[in-house]
């Protein structure tokens, strides 16, 4: 039993912990999208699927020992691919599909050690049968969730603080290694004499007569009931960190109680009280649509995590209520994993290229709802009327979250890396603005007369707008990450050359189309589509005497932007007297102390320039409160009157680490 329960339990370990390893290296190839997450996930959740169907076919076609010997050959050619580093030569050029390139690069890189890991649970539970005949193995399955739990909870807290990116890979590799050693020691015990039949304890029996085979609408019903869940996890991820940011911290407090629920509803049936977890749903699903649209994040984040905790266990409960007995149980599993893919599919692949905005999330409430309804239809006219109401009041609430977001939008648009829509204010000013999410990422006054004017991030007394003032006049070469608007062209004047580097083509359709600042202004503009790190590591020296790192993913800079190694490339670009300028304004993450280390270990100065436009009727709207940081070695252009009079130098933070592509963690600069 040992052997067993360890086997299953270092395999789920290391079979979640190899998420965030994984997604957290290449995230910085594709501009820090959330969306790379959401690739991810499709990839592990097709693997789980090919998993247990290998699991369910091999034990059902397979003879022990043939299968036994399968296995164990190919845990022995998994090693051949450690450790678990993806090849450089997979960095995105700007003209690839980024969600295909993902799904191969992963697929070449652990692939088949993945494969070998998402089997173990069930195989390793068909094993366990083999050899006690009558012990039910469902308990297994509960033990595996814990170890996957353990492993998600221990990535921010234990391992992504302390441990570089390099060394978690070939830990990780290690920890396989040893599992390889167990499981193919558990295959050559199931192989021994069996053990006497062991009794059916009476609280964890199956619901179905030993022997029955489950029907196609029963298959069905789990197949529903997994995709759900599955399908509202990677909805709940998106939607929050469209809003925050992109990081290993956000990805996993979802996952981490999505698989909380696997772990109670199949630990034994006293955790799901269906009672309480269906009426717990039937509050959370409207009370989530209700907050689709709303950026009071302190009530909308928990209320999310919360609902996404009552709907899993709901669809879990349930799904666990109707075991089927051992002699069905991989093919159990396969359709649990089958529903989790085609979940993981709709969101992470499907939606991101057929719904015009973050859309999928409503659409998921709605269908808990109506799935609320069915396993309610039975108990009376009034809870089947209640679960009635529970639908109106979702497919309401999101169809006016829907209605707010299109009839405001003049063009909305959506691909791999964001959602993102273009909305007219026309009282008390006539504005234009990009927005991406719930968030404006720069915009345009469309009076005539103003529309070269400074506005949002921009404005005269931003950082930006004292530090062009104070340059000298003269020609200016100016290096800018993350297009926006391109709001930052009011600044431009005849003779300057902007060079923007922006990874989303459709960005830079709307900055032509939708905005004037690229085409009507005097000076040279130049766009290079691709990550605006890749694309300056391939480029020659540019010489600018500005670069402006304005890239955002969700409300906050992508890491890969903020590392030892991306500050020694705008260095390569950048003059001697040149100004790295960062875009600091962000609601949760404070990316001062980074700053400050960077400019520290190269001789520079770092200031922080906070601006608060004037409160007066119209002003507020177009002209947005910002936090701009200045790096430099110009002392003279520091103490110029525009600048001196409202910088503040940042000061280190005690033991603070320097950020590299080998670490770094938001967590410690969350505000």
């Amino acid at each position: 039993m040992i052997l067993y329960a360890s086997t299953i339990f270092l395999g789920a370990f290391l079979l979640f912990l190899v998420q965030p390893i994984m997604a957290k290296q290449i995230l910085p190839w594709f501009g820090g999208s959330a969306a790379v997450w959401a690739t991810c996930m499709v990839f592990f959740q097709v693997m789980l699927l090919a998993g247990y169907a290998y699991a369910d076919w091999t034990t059902r076609r397979m003879a022990p020992k043939t299968q036994v010997r399968l296995h164990v050959g190919l845990l022995v050619l998994s090693l051949l691919l450690m450790p678990i580093i993806p090849d450089s030569a997979w960095k995105p050029t700007g003209e690839e599909n980024p969600s295909v390139r993902i799904l191969a690069m992963l697929g070449v890189s652990i692939g088949l050690p993945y494969l070998l890991l998402a089997t173990t649970s069930p195989l390793v539970q068909a094993w366990f049968v083999r050899r006690y005949r009558g012990a039910l193995p469902y308990r297994l399955f509960a033990l595996s969730n814990l170890a996957s739990l353990l492993a998600l909870l221990a990535y921010p807290v234990m391992v992504e603080p302390w441990i570089s990116t390099r060394a978690q890979s070939i830990g990780w590799s290690s920890a396989y290694a040893l599992f390889v050693a167990l499981c193919g020691a558990a295959g050559l015990a199931a192989l021994k004499s069996t053990a006497a039949p062991t009794a059916q304890p009476a609280a964890t029996a199956a619901p179905i007569p030993d022997g029955a085979p489950p029907t196609r609408s029963l298959q069905l019903l789990w197949l529903l009931l997994a995709a759900l869940g599955s399908f509202m996890l990677l909805a709940v991820t998106n939607h929050i960190c469209q809003n925050v940011a992109s990081i290993p911290f956000l990805w996993i407090v979802p996952l981490g109680l999505y698989l909380a629920t696997f772990i109670l509803a199949f630990d034994h049936p006293r955790w799901y009280h269906r009672g309480f977890f269906i009426a717990l749903t039937a509050i959370a699903v409207p009370a989530m649509a209700y907050m689709f649209d709303s950026l009071a994040l302190a009530y909308a984040v928990p209320i999310y995590l919360v609902g996404l905790f009552a709907v899993c266990m709901f669809c879990h409960g349930e799904f666990s209520q109707l075991k089927p007995s051992p002699r069905y149980l991989t093919t159990y599993y396969l359709m649990l994993s089958l529903g989790g893919a085609i979940g993981g599919l709709l969101v992470g692949l499907v939606a991101p290229y057929v719904l015009p905005g973050h859309f999928e999330i409503v659409i998921g409430l709605i269908a808990c709802g109506l799935l609320l309804l069915a396993r309610t239809w039975s108990w009376g006219w009034w809870a089947s009327g209640i679960a009635a109401a529970v639908v109106g009041t979702t497919a309401w609430a999101s169809g006016h979250a829907i209605e707010d977001q299109v009839s405001n939008a003049r063009v909305m648009m959506r691909n791999f890396y964001s959602a993102i829509r273009t909305r007219d204010a026309t009282e008390p000013t006539r504005f234009r603005s990009l927005v991406h999410g719930g968030i404006m990422h720069g915009g345009q006054l469309l009076d005539e007369d103003k529309q070269l004017a400074a506005s949002s991030y921009f404005g005269p007394t931003s950082g930006f707008g004292r530090l062009f003032a104070a340059l000298p006049d003269e020609p200016r070469r100016v290096g800018i990450i993350g297009l926006g608007a391109g709001s930052i062209m009011a600044h431009a004047r005849a003779g300057d050359v902007f060079r923007f580097y922006e990874i989303n083509p459709q960005v830079v359709d709307l900055a032509y189309r939708e905005f004037t600042f690229l085409t009507a202004s005097k000076a040279t503009t130049e766009v290079v589509l691709g990550d605006g790190r890749l694309s300056m590591e391939r480029e020659p020296a540019q010489r600018y005497d500005v670069i402006a790192v304005d890239a955002f993913s969700g409300d906050a800079i992508p890491m890969h932007l903020l590392t030892r190694e991306s500050l020694a490339i705008y260095l390569r670009h950048l003059k001697p007297d040149g100004v790295i300028a960062f875009q600091a304004t962000n609601r949760f993450v404070d990316i001062a102390p980074v700053v400050e280390r960077l400019a520290a270990e190269h001789g520079m100065t770092a200031v922080m320039i906070t601006d608060y436009p004037p409160s007066s009727e119209g002003v507020d709207y177009w002209l947005s409160s910002t936090d701009q940081i200045l790096v430099t070695r110009n002392r003279a252009l520091l103490e110029h009157e525009k600048i001196r009079s409202a910088a503040q130098r940042l000061e280190p933070r005690p033991g603070f680490r320097t950020w590299t592509d080998d670490f770094n963690n938001l967590l410690t600069v969350l505000k």
